[in-house]
């Protein structure tokens, strides 16, 4: 559910006292650092599963079926990790940056995404009262 107008002023207002009152944690939140770590966790998950998927076949081929689970059960926990890592963001995508309430995008922008999301752009406008 998308945040109405008066919540991502607030929102933006609670960015920029954060990013006044302590810039390094602002930075940390938003910045390279975050993203670093959320890189890391990815690669090792992604190092897990493979090392899960060697302990699924040992187990397999060696008719251990306890060895079999245990690897299963550590593909399942790094997959996890690395979805978690992927919504958090990894990198290589540029941030949204949050525009007051009011503002207009610089340019006009292409048409993208499905025919419902650019309906739903275009009733928003028009409710907004930017008729185009």
């Amino acid at each position: 559910m998308p945040l109405s107008d008066e919540e991502a002023r607030l929102l933006h207002q609670l960015e920029q006292s954060l990013a006044a009152e302590d810039p390094d944690f602002a930075s940390t939140l938003r910045g390279s650092k975050f993203m670093a770590h959320n890189r890391r966790v990815a690669a090792l998950a992604v190092l897990g599963f493979i090392g899960g998927l060697v302990v699924l076949f040992a187990g397999a081929v060696s008719a251990m079926t306890w060895l079999g689970v245990v690897g299963f059960v550590a593909m399942l926990a790094t997959a996890y990790l690395f979805m978690t890592a992927w919504k958090r963001g990894i990198g290589g995508r540029d941030e949204e940056q949050v525009r007051s309430p009011g503002s207009r995008p610089s340019k006009p922008s292409k048409p993208s995404g499905t025919f419902v999301d650019r309906m739903e752009e275009r009733w928003q406008r028009r409710r907004d009262g930017d008729d185009r």
